[in-house]
């Protein structure tokens, strides 16, 4: 895109002569990313200060920068450690310096580049980068999906269900983004803003009818998902999580509600009535409500539901209509998720019986009550229960269809909400027959700490401490007895475990079949 068509209306300043006719082929605000002819907007984040790496954005292509005034003089601060320049120590000073004096490193813009001065670069950042990709959910139908637990598991259901009507879909969420051909591993459950556009803009070139997006509080929070023009939303519930960032329940559930607040009248928001959360969100909404549920009388609900170890039959009930489904999905959280998708595709006019095969058609999701067969004569299952409210509903879940032991294998992340650790304690002591605690991603923080914060929510002893992760599975695993369970919690589809100064390979799924073989 031409540089003048770019700011037309936007930037009102004047350009640098002969500058307007420049060609632009990327936008970014990540100066590690290759910017041929790029476009760079130095944002100032919650660690970092955006300006601090113009010269690294150049020397990544970048041909115009945006940023807080117009000086071309960069100062870096001389602020990190293991190495030195002259007598001060640095860290990482990257490429060759240019000009020193002081205390700070400092570059001079060269000439070639073109400098704009913006009053409010992430403001500036959106309006171009919605010019840059021409709006591109204007040109795709984008689900968002929110709330602490459920999101996954419906963008798969929703995912199977378009499919299943010969409708093309991608998905962004927390195991990966499948995107017009493409599967590309998740950083974030849901990308920044940029990531989003240029992906969204990805599946309109494709003409990809659909995405799926799980959406995080912190992106609703950060903006991440601004711009984005949803046709439907889905609330699932509201638990605690993320204290760490949001501080309170308060906080945390006015975040999830922005992606409501936000809709127009002509999108639905797919909300779960029998959640005290998902009842305030139906007076926030401008969007045409559809409610689902089991204990209310919700637009779209479940009855007749019976579960057992092999999955679950139910029959749903629409406002024209019902189906029977079977599938292999366990639990009663579960036919939540279920009711979220089938009112949500209900929503985008999909025929029922369509909505049925969707569902029955999907085998199980990755790292959701996952089973694990090596020819044993016991149960194994592999979930993401990572919040108190998320392992209360798998062993509720698994104590419904069985009567055997429960053998429970769980820990809590490092440098994540403290508060949660006592109360997973609690539940595993209440639900679970023994419990092993171990460790999760700890972090930068002491795997034993941890532990001891989780120890302090059980009320009596039916749990052990085995603080390296494989060797509580293993010890799990000589445990159990025919037909009692085996659940392994807390990291689901996730292959790696996060220490403080490493990260190693752990494939959950991998080293459950290898311990027995």
């Amino acid at each position: 895109m031409i540089l003048s068509d770019l700011l037309k209306e936007i930037y009102k300043k004047p350009l640098p002569e002969a500058s307007g006719n420049l060609s632009i082929e990327t936008i970014s605000c990540d100066s590690r990313q290759k910017q041929v002819q790029g476009f760079f907007v130095a944002l100032s984040g919650y660690k970092v200060n955006g300006e601090d790496f113009i010269k690294d954005a150049i020397h990544q292509g970048a041909v115009v920068i945006a940023k807080k005034g117009a000086n071309r003089r960069i100062s870096k601060p001389m602020s990190f450690p293991n190495a030195s320049v002259g007598n001060l120590e640095v860290a990482n000073p990257g490429p060759p310096i240019e000009t020193f004096g002081g205390d700070s490193l400092e570059y001079i813009i060269p000439d070639s580049v073109v400098v704009l001065d913006v009053e409010d670069p992430k403001s500036f950042l959106r309006e171009i980068t919605l010019r840059f990709y021409d709006h591109p959910s204007r040109k795709v139908r984008v689900v968002g999906v929110t709330g602490t637990n459920g999101k996954t598991t419906i963008t798969y259901l929703l995912e199977n269900i378009f499919k299943v009507n010969d409708q093309d879909s991608a998905v962004i969420g927390t195991i990966n983004y499948r995107v017009a051909g493409r599967v590309v591993p998740s950083k974030n459950t849901t990308p920044g803003f940029l990531e989003n556009q240029s992906l969204l803009n990805d599946l309109a070139l494709a003409k990809i009818p659909y995405c799926t997006m799980e959406v995080s509080s912190h992106a609703l929070d950060q903006g991440r998902v601004d711009g984005i023009d949803f046709v439907s939303a889905i609330f699932t519930n509201l638990t605690q999580d993320h204290l760490d960032y949001h501080k309170d329940m308060e906080n945390y559930f006015k975040a999830k509600s922005i992606l409501f607040q936000t809709l127009n009248s002509s999108s639905s928001a797919i909300i779960n009535l029998d959640d005290a959360y998902g009842q305030r969100l139906l007076g926030l909404t401008k969007g045409r409500s559809c409610t689902y549920g089991i204990k209310s009388q919700a637009d779209v609900r479940a009855i007749h539901i019976r579960y057992s170890l092999k999955g679950t039959e139910l029959d749903l009930v629409f406002p024209k209509g019902a189906i029977s489904i079977r599938t292999g999905f366990i639990g009663e959280h579960n036919v939540y998720n279920i009711l979220a998708a089938a009112a949500c595709a209900y929503q985008e006019g999909v025929a029922l019986n369509k909505i049925r095969q969707g569902i029955q058609g999907l085998g199980c999701v990755p790292g959701r009550l996952e089973p694990v067969n090596g020819s044993q004569n016991f149960f194994v299952f592999i979930d993401y229960a990572h919040t108190p409210d998320g392992l209360i509903n798998v062993l509720k879940a698994l104590r419904v269809v069985s009567s055997n032991k429960i053998i429970l294998v769980f820990g809590c992340g490092g440098d994540r909400d403290k508060t949660k650790r006592p109360l997973m304690g609690k539940a595993a002591g209440e639900l679970a027959d023994h419990s092993i605690i171990t460790s999760d991603n700890p972090r930068s923080e002491e795997p034993a700490a941890i532990i001891e914060d989780i120890q302090a929510g059980f009320m009596k002893s039916n749990y052990e401490i085995i603080v390296d992760r494989k060797e509580a599975i293993a010890h799990a695993l000589k445990l159990a007895k025919p037909f009692e369970i085996v659940l392994i919690a807390g990291k689901g589809h996730e292959d790696y475990q996060i220490f403080k100064d490493h990260r190693i390979d752990f494939n959950e799924r991998q080293i459950v079949l290898d311990l027995l073989h």
